[in-house]
């Protein structure tokens, strides 16, 4: 009869997460990422019993670490209450929780592992309205140039995370993924490139099964970015600039 929790993952979902005892917990490596590419643990105290399967705080820990922001608005605080009770997953003391037992274990731990995907999706409400604004400015000029286009389309990566490309193209010569990239702090510009690149990584089977570019829209008309931002990014997708507009017509095959 199996009754550890490694024991149990083993025989349920094979070899996509990994066991550890570590300092009192067993730790649980999922497939899952936060949307910087970061891998997402999770933890359950082996005392003999199944009780509490935690993140750790990680999550929200992860979350805060995105903004410059000193706290979370009470709208954020509210769409992530809601996400945990959307998936039954308790929300105390900054830590993300499912009470479980060996039966409903390697259940629970797909739960969870969901949950906090769900969570730290909320980094894209932590874009400002500027960010909002030049992405309305890139849809206004899509359709200027009468270039079909679908917005904030969700794909599913490699890794089973899914993915929110600002716009989805379909210009006469090709299909391309766009993302646009804009910050008002160079203290949040690297991570943002960081993010995009994590992204592209993981939806990079879409550009190996068909002609899809992927462009990375850097929104150059604040001072932010350092070149070590563009080169970062320049391997995976075709960097544009906002400020060339007919170029990145260019790119995504006008």
């Amino acid at each position: 009869m199996l009754n550890r929790p490694c024991e149990l993952l083993a025989a349920s979902v094979g070899n996509l997460f990994k066991c550890e005892t570590l300092s009192g917990y067993t730790r649980i490596r999922t497939p899952f990422l936060y949307p910087d590419g970061d891998v997402i643990d999770l933890f359950l105290r082996d005392d003999g019993r199944f009780t509490t399967l935690s993140d750790l705080g990680e999550t929200v820990r992860w979350l805060n670490s995105q903004t410059v922001a000193a706290r979370r608005t009470s709208k954020q605080d509210h769409l992530l209450i809601d996400a945990c009770r959307t998936i039954g997953v308790e929300f105390t003391r900054g830590a993300l929780n499912i009470h479980t037992a060996p039966e409903m274990f390697a259940d629970d731990v797909t739960r969870l592992a969901q949950a906090c995907v769900r969570v730290s999706d909320l980094w894209f409400t932590f874009r400002s309205r500027a960010a909002e604004g030049v992405t309305d400015e890139v849809a206004e000029f899509l359709s200027e140039i009468k270039v079909p286009y679908e917005r904030n389309k969700p794909l599913l990566g490699r890794s089973g995370n899914t993915w929110r490309v600002d716009f989805q193209t379909m210009a006469p010569n090709r299909t391309a993924l766009t993302h646009v990239l804009t910050t008002a702090t160079p203290a949040a510009a690297r991570r943002l490139a960081e993010h995009v690149l994590a992204q592209w990584h993981d939806l990079s089977h879409f550009a190996a099964a068909g002609p899809i570019r992927f462009v990375s829209l850097f929104d150059d008309t604040v001072d932010v970015w350092e070149p070590q931002d563009f080169n970062l990014l320049a391997d995976t997708s075709d960097v544009q600039m906002w400020s060339q507009r007919d170029e990145f017509a260019q790119a995504i095959g006008v």
